[in-house]
């Protein structure tokens, strides 16, 4: 049970948070200017708007903090706090160090469903083997964001996960994270590159994992007691997903990318087996056939594919309310495809998911992130040196 002290301690940092955020936050809206705008083409002849607030170097993740301000991750290392305008304002300090090598770097970043009491955000990066950095992994800390008025730092970092086993490549770590509304840690945790882990239960590597908030495994896990690693195991049989994100009736859905084409959304449910590397809607890279999920039903099918592939990199579903029309509606970066692609949500008379692209938007770049503030507005990330933070606006609301 929480003291009385520590509450007070609590409150003390909360409100020491919000004044020095608010106060640097004019500082930093006097220095913006007013931002280029881009026009995003409809599949479908819809005009979208967005207002470009800042750039970035290999930007990767983004989130937002209760109150408007958001930090970003670059995949060199930096953790950006930006301001309420979306502007930057402090490189965050006693970040991970990590060495960037192909698709490994820093990583995701999110907040703890009780932020506003704890400050408490969550990380994950890439470490490399002490003994052979030819060996790596994806790994999860739990940090503390400090903030005064000259700066801020991470405090009270604690490791809380990690990828096993580490092996050899620099691909496909996936490290995604999301909080479900009751509280839980979900993790997705890619293949790397090595096919059979994803089948493998002995490791955590082609799976989606659920944790405590803290890191140590809930015992209605599916595989609770099994072992260490097998235990945190939520489904299996998956791939590279890089996106994941609950409904608002407490759905999970995440999507990957498949091998050539198939890429992936599936709802993800408890103890499912996804099938990779046995079947999937495309083919390896090599030209080998691979099966589809309809020739061996005990794997559970996506709600949808996508072939040609469109390289999905980041995701929500959208619950606000300023562009109406679309909430319920899923948002997927996309990488190959250059595109934002929204997708609709339905089910059958029967109850059948019925799952469908509405449209996708295109400006000719690649899309790393998608991530939506409490107020409503979407906004995007832009892939590789350069990449824009745009926020979205309908063409009606200029």
């Amino acid at each position: 049970m929480q003291t009385t002290s520590t509450h007070k301690t609590s409150k003390s940092r909360k409100g020491a948070l919000l004044v020095t955020l608010f106060a640097t936050s004019f500082f930093t809206f006097a220095q913006s200017n007013v931002s280029e705008q881009i026009e995003m083409k409809g599949s479908k002849g819809t005009t979208v708007t967005g207002n470009v607030q800042a750039s970035f170097d290999n930007p990767w993740a983004m989130t937002f903090l209760p109150d408007g301000h958001s930090l970003v991750t670059e995949k060199a290392g930096t953790l950006w706090l930006l301001d309420e305008n979306q502007q930057k304002r402090f490189a965050v300090s006693n970040v991970p160090s990590v060495t960037a090598r192909g698709q490994g770097g820093l990583g995701d970043v999110i907040i703890h469903p009780d932020f506003v009491s704890n400050n408490t955000i969550y990380i994950s990066y890439i470490e490399r083997d002490e003994k052979d950095d030819a060996f790596s992994g994806a790994v999860i800390e739990r940090a503390t964001l400090t903030l005064s008025d000259s700066g801020a730092k991470l405090t009270d970092r604690e490791l809380i996960w990690r990828q096993s086993p580490k092996v050899t490549g620099n691909g496909h770590y996936s490290h995604r994270m999301a909080f479900s509304p009751d509280g839980h840690l979900f993790i997705t945790s890619g293949e790397r590159q090595k096919f059979t882990p994803a089948q493998n239960m002995a490791m955590n590597l082609g799976k989606v994992l659920r944790l405590n908030d803290d890191g140590s495994v809930p015992e209605d896990n599916p595989f609770y007691g099994q072992g260490n690693v097998t235990e945190q195991i939520w489904t299996l049989g998956h791939r590279n997903p890089l996106g994941i994100d609950f409904d608002e009736k407490g759905n999970l859905w995440a999507h990957e990318m498949g091998p050539r084409h198939g890429d992936e959304l599936n709802i993800i449910e408890r103890g499912r087996n996804y099938g990779y590397p046995a079947v999937s809607q495309g083919d390896h890279y090599s030209g080998v056939k691979i099966p589809n999920h309809e020739d061996y039903p005990i794997f559970k099918s996506p709600e949808l594919a996508w072939v040609p592939a469109i390289s999905p990199a980041g995701f929500i579903i959208y619950k606000g309310d300023k562009f109406s029309d679309w909430k319920g509606n899923g948002f997927i970066g996309g990488l190959s495809s250059k595109a934002l692609v929204r997708v609709a949500f339905n089910k059958d008379d029967e109850g059948n998911w019925k799952v469908e692209e509405a449209e996708r938007y295109e400006w000719g770049k690649r899309v790393r992130e998608v991530e939506q503030d409490s107020k409503g507005n979407i906004y995007v990330l832009e892939d590789k040196e350069g990449g824009r933070l745009i926020k979205l606006n309908s063409l009606n609301d200029e």
